[in-house]
């Protein structure tokens, strides 16, 4: 409280100038944004994983490591057998493709010829894929049909 009994609280000579402490107040509150921002910004760069294509995938995949597969279904490839799906990812630029084994859910658009993303593990060099992980993509609308005049 105040140095002498009896003076109010108020006027208190040794009191922080109210601009100052305005001015204290406003540094630490751009100091505290400034370091969430960039927190932010570090985390949302980091955290992303790259997609590799069935070539990429061959060359630098290591026993026990996890990568997103991404690439289009070989015609002719996918077979059926009990609850697993095998089907082969083909690197969209090369002809190279990697068979992968799958359970989980199947998305209603995949079909051979689909481009497909999906999470996969290399287990001893086989690529499992993680359950629930395959996403189809859609065809761009803007690509014209086959057959279709240009």
């Amino acid at each position: 409280m105040a140095d002498c009994p009896g003076t109010p609280v108020w006027d208190n000579p040794r009191r922080m100038d109210p601009s100052r402490k305005r001015a204290i107040r406003l540094t630490v509150a751009l100091t505290a944004a400034l370091l969430l921002a960039t927190a932010l910004i570090y985390v949302s760069f980091t955290a992303g994983r790259d997609e590799y294509t069935a070539s990429e995938l061959l060359k630098n995949a290591k026993p026990g490591g996890q990568y997103i597969l991404a690439g289009t279904v070989l015609d002719g490839s996918v077979h059926q057998n009990g609850r697993m799906l095998h089907f082969a990812i083909r690197d969209p630029t090369k002809h190279v493709a990697v068979t992968v084994s799958y359970s989980g859910i199947v998305p209603d658009p995949f079909a051979q010829g689909r481009a497909v993303l999906l999470n996969v593990s290399d287990v001893n060099g086989r690529f499992v894929g993680q359950g629930n992980s395959l996403t189809t993509k859609c065809p761009s609308k803007y690509v014209a049909a086959s057959g279709a005049y240009s």
